[in-house]
């Protein structure tokens, strides 16, 4: 049976990874209207993009090639963000997921720095490597953008390198263009000592 791209909810300590429906639209804006200086070289919808947004989303979810989700803060039951799964890679046939990338990642200001980056990195890898079974997840991210470089290494992911006009630029004014992409990974291997040091983090 071929495999299909469906993520589940996600639960951790801090944050709920639920499947992106319109029902989250209403958090998504309040999240994206926080202080944005740190989205430059990211999608994050803006007031009366975000039906858009989601519609863009489930749309790549229909078409088999993502898995969007809503982050929801436990504790206050907000949603303070969004992230996916996508670009499903099948080498060694359909049946078998051998890769995955976790992308299209962003969070509200006020939930920068407070460990829901970290605990959600930590669910999404947990389920790719131990139920889905894959050799490796990707991230990556505009080479331009040093923070979200140093918050994908933070969660242990080693950087590969940066290939050349290798996908499309999300920095304003660049509608068109294509940006150079730093790439990294985690690989089935590193996964055990990635897990334990995710989750000594997230116990702190």
């Amino acid at each position: 049976m071929a495999f299909v791209l469906a993520g589940p909810v996600l639960e951790g300590s801090r944050v709920r990874l639920e499947p992106l429906e319109h029902r989250h639209a209403e958090g998504l804006l309040r999240a994206g209207r926080e202080n944005r200086d740190s989205y430059g070289f990211t999608w994050v919808p803006g007031p009366g993009e975000v039906e858009g947004y989601i519609d863009a989303q489930l749309g790549r979810a229909a078409d088999g090639k993502l898995a969007p989700y809503a982050q929801v803060d436990r504790a206050s039951g907000q949603v303070v963000g969004a992230t996916a799964f996508w670009e499903p890679r099948h080498w060694l046939g359909e049946d078998r997921l051998s890769a995955i990338e976790v992308g299209f990642t962003w969070l509200a200001a006020s939930a920068q720095g407070t460990g829901v980056n970290t605990e959600s990195k930590y669910l999404l890898f947990r389920h790719a490597f131990e139920v889905w079974g894959v050799a490796r997840v990707d991230l990556k991210t505009d080479a331009r953008n040093r923070r979200s470089r140093a918050a994908i290494e933070s969660v242990g992911a080693r950087f590969e390198g940066v290939l050349r006009n290798w996908s499309r630029s999300w920095a304003p004014g660049e509608e068109g263009k294509l940006r150079d992409s730093a790439i990294f990974s985690v690989t089935a291997e590193e996964w055990p000592g990635v897990r334990e040091r995710l989750e000594a983090r997230i116990a702190r």
